[in-house]
């Protein structure tokens, strides 16, 4: 086969596996949403919990390398604290080495399986399932990407010229942790490289000195991906996960290459047959790595905190503005904070209703795009008010003080789910509208922009019963669900006016203009209970399968 065409399967396989990280990323966020900072902020408290976590993670994705992305990812949006999320790394770093144990057997049959279930299920299931089907597609096309780059490497395990280059370096420890460290760079995937480097220790191919040196290498080069990959941006605290995780794997090569000399010996004799010294090294390696960091992890997260301090962007609306961390000994003073930084959540929703209303309106792709964006604002916003009101003393907080925390976590998390239907639902409904240009009837249109000044005003009285209290916002709230259900009552008569004289294209039209009236109330439904008027539990709405609000 001709070079190009090998270099563009290996990279073709690259890729797969990077679109598989991206999809089980996605599908995991998408899945627990605004509850997943506080399941993992329960789930990895503790650092063995975190470090076990780590290790089922790893053995789950079939790479450290995708572990160490999503972790990273989480980790910059505040989702994960330093210290549990190094433990998570120390973890997932001992999890790579069980792959290489368990890829002897075929697991990448599992991959059309995955594959299977997860389209099932994103096509048939429901909202929160479609997320899992989501997931199962993303682990599958992980297994598959994993198994083909080995597959192609391979071959070429028993090339006269790999040999001679292999026989060239053996005895160069150094150029061997830095060929290995660039392979498992390019490929992504440490368990691709290390099974190669067993198939040529197994072979005689190479020493067993250059195998561990190969290995070191290997464990190196997989920690580069998720500092280069992981967190963009300008705020260099987003690096200090991949960093940390790079620096004490860097330190730990060094120190194993400095006495590889006389341990290489011990480790093949006792280590059994070459390709099984490789596997036994390599999990040795990480579990000494390990044992020496974790009881370490907290003066090492402090150095990276001084190393790579939070960069300040008073420019950036998800930077809170209110939740002064002196304040949490002041249960007052910290309550009226986060109930202060709670009003901007409203301020988001309402510049995502101005922005549904412009596209449903004027048919502004630019403008659902920059929508979509204030989503994701509103997310991390959250999330920094639900950590805040974690870090609160409870020792000085009395009945009334936890009643409002309620309240507040309540509230935000309503708003959120409101913003979902947006953005989810109904800014979908806008991009299936204008991709297949239907129009509205012009008493249905007018309908629908009512519908959404209604909410405009809604949220206003939300946030207004929210700070006060006042009975009067509640009226007004319970009030407009009364003029929601009659401008949705007279465009389910016309729907079923035009269905009756065979309209068909005016038809689609109106179910399209139906399914978006019952998004938005949805979005009331949310807003009513965000400030506890009980008026029915809020549904579940659908967007277009084929065109989602990504």
């Amino acid at each position: 086969m001709d070079l190009p065409l090998i270099l563009i399967d290996l990279a073709g396989s690259v890729a797969l596996l990077l679109w598989g990280v991206h999809m089980v990323q996605t599908g995991v966020q998408r899945a627990f949403g605004a509850r997943l900072r506080g399941f993992l902020a329960t789930a990895l408290r503790h650092r063995i919990s975190a470090f076990l976590a780590g290790i089922g993670v790893t053995a789950l994705l079939q790479s450290s390398t995708a572990t160490g992305l999503m972790v990273t990812g989480f980790t910059a949006g505040g989702l994960v604290e330093l210290v549990p999320a190094l433990a998570v790394m120390l973890g997932a770093n001992v999890g790579t080495t069980l792959i290489v144990q368990v890829l002897s057997f075929d697991v990448a049959a599992l991959a059309p399986a995955f594959i299977l279930a997860g389209v099932v299920i994103f096509r048939r299931a429901q909202a929160g399932m479609r997320d899992f089907g989501r997931v199962l597609i993303g682990l599958g096309l992980l297994l598959l990407a994993l198994s083909q780059f080995v597959g192609l490497l391979r071959p070429y395990a028993s090339s006269p010229d790999v040999h001679a280059a292999l026989a060239l370096i053996s005895s160069q420890g150094l150029v061997d942790v830095i060929l290995a460290a660039l392979l498992t760079w390019a490929a992504h995937s440490s368990v691709a490289v290390v099974l190669l480097i067993m198939s040529f220790a197994s072979h005689g191919d190479i020493s067993p000195y250059a195998a561990f040196a190969l290995v070191l290498g290997a464990n190196l080069g997989t920690a580069i991906n998720p500092v280069i990959e992981g967190a963009t941006g300008h705020d260099r605290a987003a690096k200090r996960l991949p960093v940390g995780n790079l620096l004490n794997r860097l330190a730990g090569v060094l120190v194993a290459l400095a006495v590889l000399g006389p341990l290489a010996p011990l480790v093949s004799r006792f280590g059994g047959t070459p390709s099984h010294a490789v596997a036994n090294f390599h999990t040795a390696f990480n579990l000494v790595i390990g044992l020496i960091f974790f009881p370490l992890l907290s003066p090492y997260a402090r150095l990276l905190q001084a190393l790579l301090p939070t960069r300040i962007d008073k420019a950036d609306p998800a930077i809170p503005l209110y939740l002064v961390p002196s304040a949490a000994s002041a249960p007052v003073v910290a309550l009226g904070a986060a109930s202060r930084e709670s009003l901007r959540l409203v301020d988001l929703l309402l510049a995502m209703l101005q922005g549904l209303r412009d596209a449903m309106q004027k048919g502004d792709r630019r403008r659902i795009t920059a929508t979509k964006r204030h989503n994701a604002v509103l997310k991390r916003l959250e999330a920094a008010i639900s950590f805040y009101l974690t870090t609160l003393e409870t020792d000085s907080l009395n009945a009334a003080d936890f009643r409002r925390i309620r309240e507040i976590l309540a509230f935000c998390v309503a708003i959120s789910q409101a913003a979902d239907v947006i953005h989810r639902s109904l800014l979908g409904i806008a991009l299936r509208k204008l991709k297949r240009g239907l129009s509205f009837p012009i008493a249905g249109q007018t309908a629908l922009i009512a519908m959404i000044d209604t909410l405009i005003a809604g949220s206003r009285a939300a946030a207004a019963v929210f700070i006060s209290e006042q009975r009067r916002g509640m009226e007004i709230l319970t009030g407009e669900q009364v003029v929601l259900d009659d401008l949705e009552a007279a465009a389910t008569a016309a729907h079923f006016g035009y269905l009756r004289d065979g309209n068909n294209d005016v038809a689609e039209a109106s179910a399209t203009l139906l399914e978006a009236m019952r998004g938005l109330k949805q979005v009331h439904a949310y807003l009513v209970a965000a400030v506890g008027v009980d008026h029915g539990e809020p549904g579940e709405v659908q967007g277009d399968d084929g065109e989602e609000a990504e």
